[in-house]
C-alpha cells in the first residue's frame, strides 16, 4: 500500500483514549466511514486483490463489518452474509462460541447463507485478539465455505489476532496498523 493511501486512512481514524476502559486506545472508524474519500479508498483497497476471482459472498461481522462488507459485496458483485450475535437472525441458524477478552459469547449465521465450496471473504473493521474473527472463520468453515481471505481496515499486531487467523490457514489483509492496544 502506498504511503499517501496509508496517511489518508490513518488521518481519518479517530483514537479515543480510555475507552471502553482505562489504558485502552479505541480506534474508531466511524470518522473514516463519514469521510467519503477515505471510505471509498479503504473499500477499493480491500476489494482490489479479489476483483475477478469469483468471490461468491462477503461475510461481515456485526456491526461495522456489515458496512464494509456491504460496500465490498457491491463492488465485487457478490452476495452478503451477516454474521451476528446469537438470537438476532430470524431463520434457522448455525452457531459457534467464541472468546472475548472477558469471557465467551456466541455468533451465528443462517444455515443457507453459504453453500459448500463457495468462495467467501470475511470482513470486519479491526483485528485485535482475533477471538471474534476466529469464531467467524470456524462458522464459515463449518458450513463448507472456501475462505479466500479475512480483511480488516485496522490491525493491532501486538494483540496477535492476525497470527491466530493465519495459523488457521486464512490469508489476512489489513490496511493500517497501530502498535499497542
Amino acid at each position: 500500500m502506498n504511503s499517501t493511501l496509508e496517511q489518508t486512512l490513518l488521518s481519518a481514524i479517530r483514537t479515543i483514549p480510555d475507552y471502553p476502559k482505562p489504558g485502552i486506545l479505541f480506534r474508531d472508524i466511524t470518522t473514516l466511514l463519514g469521510d467519503a474519500r477515505a471510505f471509498r479508498r479503504a473499500v477499493d483497497e480491500l476489494v482490489h486483490p479479489y476483483s475477478g476471482t469469483g468471490v461468491a459472498k462477503i461475510a461481515g461481522i456485526e456491526a461495522r463489518g456489515f458496512i464494509l462488507g456491504g460496500a465490498m459485496a457491491h463492488q465485487l458483485s457478490s452476495g452478503f452474509v451477516p454474521i451476528r450475535k446469537k438470537g438476532k437472525l430470524p431463520h434457522t441458524t448455525v452457531r459457534v462460541a467464541y472468546s472475548l477478552e472477558y469471557g465467551v459469547d456466541e455468533m451465528e449465521m443462517h444455515t443457507d447463507a453459504v453453500q459448500p465450496g463457495e468462495k467467501v471473504i470475511l470482513v470486519d473493521d479491526l483485528i485485535a485478539t482475533g477471538g471474534t474473527a476466529e469464531g467467524a472463520v470456524k462458522l464459515l468453515k463449518q458450513m463448507g465455505a472456501d475462505i479466500v481471505a479475512a480483511c480488516f481496515v485496522i490491525d493491532l499486531p501486538d494483540l496477535g489476532g492476525r497470527k491466530k487467523l493465519e495459523a488457521l490457514g486464512v490469508n489476512v489483509r489489513t490496511l493500517v496498523s497501530f502498535e499497542g492496544h
